[in-house]
């Protein structure tokens, strides 16, 4: 095998693994904020998050596929290191800022569940004859 093989495979193995730990550990940790975001319905939240999780692992491998082919072949170990390392930098930032997009959205859906719950809470104290 040539360098530029075995660097490939090393990003390839490093990128996937990393995605695969974010994603199962994002799915797991991530649950009570999707449920909390859907008004405690369970079932919707659960399923919301099994499709999240679906996109983030099409997203994030298709980028690394993608990624893989981009830059200047390394020719020397060196240059290898490099290459997989700005690789895989790339990755991470991907990863990270797919993260911020969905915290930033589930807390946008969370802020209007609590406001629609005051809205409904307000509207039952004022219907609701005082003793």
């Amino acid at each position: 095998m040539n360098i530029v093989t075995i660097t490939y495979i090393i990003y390839i193995v490093l990128s996937l693994g990393i995605t695969v730990w974010v994603a199962q550990t994002l799915f797991r940790n991530g649950r009570i904020f999707v449920i909390d975001a859907f008004g405690g319905n369970d079932a919707m939240a659960d399923a919301v998050n099994h499709l999240l999780l679906v996109g983030f692992y099409l997203v994030n491998i298709g980028f690394v596929s993608m990624y893989l082919s981009y830059g200047a072949k390394p020719t020397t170990t060196v240059d290898a290191i490099e290459y997989i390392s700005i690789k895989v930098g790339v990755v991470l930032l991907v990863l990270g800022a797919m993260h911020f997009f969905n915290i930033f959205n589930f807390a946008k859906m969370r802020s209007k569940n609590r406001h629609k719950q005051g809205e409904v809470e307000t509207a039952v104290s004022i219907n609701t004859p005082s003793s």
